[in-house]
């Protein structure tokens, strides 16, 4: 479970079109919520390892959802695009770029899929790494941990 909503962070917040400029960061942030959320089901710290691991399945499972989502939106990218190459009051050079972009197309998603893909694994595991690093149990006093106090003679 902590992997899925890792994920979902990951690929819902990478795939829509205003909020993807930091995909690299939500990214991470997916893989360090899923440690998180992991690490709040056990009684103990979780390993570097485990964070890595619940890290890299929430880059995969957000791999997947990216491509659902972005083929959704697909359609309405293109027809973003037709509505502001028919604009009139817009200036050449936008014009021409405009043209020159394309709408997406179902290869480009699996090309972009492919490569997001791997970015994601890498970049989720080593946000679950992180996670698993920050958020351990067994931190020493001085560091903000708990005190235990010396026991009675």
């Amino acid at each position: 479970m902590p992997a899925l909503l890792g994920g979902l962070f990951i690929g819902v917040l990478s795939a829509l079109p205003i909020i993807s400029c930091c995909c690299c960061l939500w990214i991470v942030g997916g893989g360090v919520l899923a440690s998180y959320l992991q690490s709040q089901n056990q009684p103990a710290s979780m390993s570097v390892s485990d964070g890595a691991k619940v890290g890299l399945l929430a880059g995969l499972i957000g791999s997947g959802v990216w491509l659902v989502i972005t083929a959704a939106l697909t359609p309405l990218q293109r027809q973003f695009l037709e509505i502001a190459r028919s604009a009139a009051d817009m200036p050449p050079e936008v014009q021409d770029f405009l043209q020159s972009v394309e709408g997406g197309s179902m290869a480009g998603n699996i090309f972009g899929f492919l490569i997001f893909l791997v970015v994601a694994s890498v970049l989720a595991t080593l946000g679950g790494m992180v996670g698993a690093s920050y958020f351990r149990k067994d931190v020493p006093p001085a560091l903000g941990g708990p005190i235990n106090p010396p026991p009675l003679p």
